[in-house]
């Protein structure tokens, strides 16, 4: 079942990853500009946070949650076949409405799958962790492997065939997850009108303190994260190798992707709640260090430390989720964590956009600094809770 379950995970969310970094490349290999491709990002990205609860309301309610995210993956997978073919050839305001639909499956890819994932039936005793770990794997080796492959294809001078590869992965995503195990079904009170039920997740969330700790630092967590990318070019172009920046953020994805795999193992186990604090702690020391030591081999080692740390934060905040969360409000509780955290590092790249080369050590201080408040405002929120 967890073969099953990371197969289609890592399908669907390469293909959201990559589709954001194909969209520009697309509409300056046809356009020779890439402000239409930013635009496109804008509105993939934007509607996030909105379709969260939406989302969340409607796979609470369903008997057949595994056929209502097949159907969202085989929309997002029509959008972006979609966007093959009109962006850069159709007018701009037709192509900005496909990416919002697609943006709306946003949260199925990330909140939505990790929730379906909660209720799956465990394979044995220890199980679920050892999934939910899988699980933060999926997102770290999605956004090595979907950016990647697209950079790759533009390399090898074939940018638009990028787009129809994604599509086909969230297509196979589809098929994969209308043929996964039926779901546990739902503890608790039935969900009651749908209006109620798009509020109920936030309820949820703020009354249950350690969901409300995890989701407030995770969300002040990437408002700075939001703005790494461009920090990160930045940062190298202050040293006059601008090509360096991708090679920062290649170090922090693959340090993130170690980090995951490496709380996979059974002797890795560790309280959700000191995985989050060292996480978030470590996160921001090894950017902080990185500001002060911007020397190329430094900071690479840097970036990858911190993101090692990044990904013991994902593990931690999965964990901490299902095991505090009700069972009739995963769908929830999942969906408006992802949705949230999405518009906060959205908000924290347009902080970002100031930034220059001379100023990138200050703004990537400012982003360390985030990732430690993230850690005392964790520990305040959730002091008193078990794990």
């Amino acid at each position: 079942m967890l073969l099953r379950y990371t197969s289609t995970a890592f399908l669907a969310r390469s293909a959201d990853e990559g589709a954001a970094v194909a969209t520009v490349l697309l509409a300056l290999h046809r356009t020779g500009d890439a402000a239409p491709g930013a635009f496109v990002l804008a509105a993939w990205t934007a509607p996030h946070a909105l379709a969260a609860p939406l989302t969340g309301a409607l796979a609470a309610r369903t008997r057949h949650p595994r056929l209502l995210h097949a159907a969202a993956l085989g929309v997002l997978a029509a959008a972006v076949a979609v966007l093959a073919a009109a962006l850069g050839r159709l007018p701009l305001p037709l192509v900005l409405t496909v990416a919002a639909i697609g943006g709306c499956c946003g949260p199925v890819v990330s909140g939505g799958l990790s929730a379906l994932l909660a209720r799956l039936p465990p394979d044995g005793a220890g199980e679920r962790e050892r999934a939910q770990a899988w699980d933060a794997v999926t997102y770290n080796a999605a956004a090595v492997a979907g950016p990647g492959l697209v950079a790759l294809l533009a390399a090898l001078g074939a940018p638009a065939a990028a787009m129809p590869v994604l599509a086909a992965a969230a297509g196979c995503a589809a098929v994969l997850t209308a043929l996964l195990p039926p779901v546990a079904p739902l503890g608790g009170p039935p969900p009651g009108r749908l209006r109620r039920g798009l509020t109920e997740g936030l309820r949820t969330v703020w009354r249950r303190r350690e969901l409300r700790a995890v989701t407030a630092a995770t969300c002040l967590a990437f408002l700075g994260l939001g703005g790494l990318t461009g920090t990160a070019v930045l940062l190298a172009a202050r040293s006059g190798r601008e090509a360096a920046g991708g090679l920062l953020l290649t170090a922090f994805a693959l340090g993130a992707l170690a980090g995951t795999l490496l709380l996979t193992r059974p002797w890795a186990r560790t309280a959700p709640r000191r995985l989050a604090l060292v996480g978030l702690t470590g996160t921001g020391a090894g950017l902080a260090l990185a500001a002060a030591v911007p020397a190329l081999p430094v900071a690479v080692g840097c970036f990858a430390v911190a993101g090692a740390c990044d990904g013991l934060v994902l593990t931690a905040t999965l964990r901490i989720r299902a095991a505090h969360s009700p069972p009739h409000r995963l769908a929830q509780v999942f969906t408006l964590g992802a949705g949230l955290k999405v518009s906060a590092a959205a908000i924290g790249s347009a902080l970002a956009a100031a930034a220059t080369a001379h100023s990138a050590p200050r703004y990537l201080l400012a982003i360390a600094a985030l990732q430690l408040a993230a850690a005392l405002l964790y520990a305040a929120l959730g002091r008193g809770t078990r794990d």
